[in-house]
C-alpha cells in the first residue's frame, strides 16, 4: 500500500510567460466478459459496439473536456467496420485563446497575442483521444473490450481531474493508469519547474470507493515524473461476466471452469503476462 496524500489545488505560482509543462493522463480499461456460442460472442460485439458507438465516446470526451477546463477546438470521430471507434478533439487551456487581444499569462498579466500558426503548433500538443478494442478468445469463449484513453493537457489544466468521472463512465474490471509531466516551466526568477503540483501517487487523487472496490499495486519513477498504477476488481461476481446466459442455467462444474478461465485472464492482464498452463 502507499501512502495516500490527499491531492491539492494548482498551486498559484509566478512563472515567467506560460506555463510549458505537458501532462498526460493515460487509460487501458477492460470489460470482460464470457459468452458461450459464436452466436453469442458475435451479439456481445454488437452490444459493445452499440454501447461504446463514436457519438456516446464523444459526449464522453466532452464532459472530460468541462471537467479540466479546457475549450474545445476540433473534434474527429470515426465508428469502424466490423467494430470499434475513435474520437480525437483537440483542446486548448481556457483563455489562452482570445476573440481578439492577447493571452493572459499564468500571473495574470497579459501576453503578446501570438500569429496564428504558432497558436496552432502549440495548441497540436493538448488533446483527449479515445479508441475501443473489441476481441474475443478463438476457442475458450473469453470476450474482452478495451478502452485505451489519452488526455494531454499543455499549462495550469489538470488530466488528473477527471480520472474520477472517466473510472466512472465505464465499468471496468482491469484499468492500467499512467501519469506523467513532461517538460519545464520557469518562475520568475529562471529557475526551471519540472512539475507544478505535488503528487505521491495516482491513487491519490482516486476516490475512496474506487480504492476500496480494486487492487491497486503502483510502480512509479518519481525523480522523471513517471506514475503507473494498476486496478483489479476485489469482488467476483459470474452473473455480471455471463453475456446471453445467466449462472442458474450452468452446471455447477462448467460454472467453475468458466470462473477459472475469467480470473485467469484478469490476472494475466493484470500482471501483463501469460501463465504456465496447468
Amino acid at each position: 500500500m502507499v501512502e495516500k496524500i490527499p491531492p491539492s489545488g494548482p498551486q498559484k505560482l509566478k512563472l515567467h510567460g506560460f506555463n510549458n509543462l505537458t501532462k498526460s493522463l493515460s487509460f487501458n480499461l477492460y470489460d470482460l466478459a464470457y459468452a458461450r456460442t459464436v452466436q453469442d460472442r458475435d451479439a456481445y460485439l454488437e452490444y459493445i459496439d452499440e454501447q461504446y458507438n463514436a457519438d456516446r465516446l464523444t459526449d464522453i470526451l466532452k464532459s472530460v473536456n468541462e471537467i479540466i477546463g479546457a475549450t474545445i477546438l476540433s473534434i474527429s470521430k470515426q465508428d469502424y467496420d466490423p467494430q470499434g471507434s475513435s474520437v480525437t478533439i483537440l483542446i486548448c487551456e481556457e483563455g489562452q485563446l482570445g476573440p481578439n487581444g492577447p493571452m493572459p499569462t499564468d500571473d495574470g498579466s497579459a501576453g503578446p497575442t501570438p500569429p496564428r500558426d504558432t497558436v496552432l503548433a502549440h495548441l497540436d500538443k493538448s488533446h483527449i483521444t479515445v479508441h475501443t478494442y473489441p476481441e474475443y478468445h478463438p476457442v475458450l469463449g473469453i470476450s474482452t473490450f478495451r478502452i485505451d484513453i489519452d488526455v494531454s493537457t499543455c499549462g495550469r489544466i489538470s488530466p488528473l481531474n477527471a480520472l474520477d468521472y472517466l473510472i466512472h463512465s465505464f465499468d471496468a474490471d482491469i484499468m492500467t493508469i499512467d501519469y506523467r509531466v513532461r517538460g519545464f516551466t520557469r518562475d520568475i526568477t529562471g529557475k526551471k519547474l519540472f512539475i507544478d503540483h505535488p503528487i505521491h501517487s495516482i491513487q491519490s487523487y482516486l476516490p475512496p470507493e474506487i480504492q476500496t472496490s480494486y487492487q491497486m499495486m503502483d510502480v512509479n519513477v518519481y525523480q522523471e515524473n513517471i506514475f503507473h498504477t494498476k486496478c483489479m476488481l476485489r469482488n467476483f461476481d459470474l452473473d455480471n461476466y455471463l453475456f446471453g446466459t445467466t449462472s442458474a442455467k450452468i452446471h455447477a462444474g462448467e460454472r467453475r471452469r468458466i470462473e477459472q478461465r475469467i480470473r485467469r485472464e484478469m490476472e494475466e492482464i493484470y500482471y501483463g503476462r501469460n501463465f504456465a498452463t496447468v
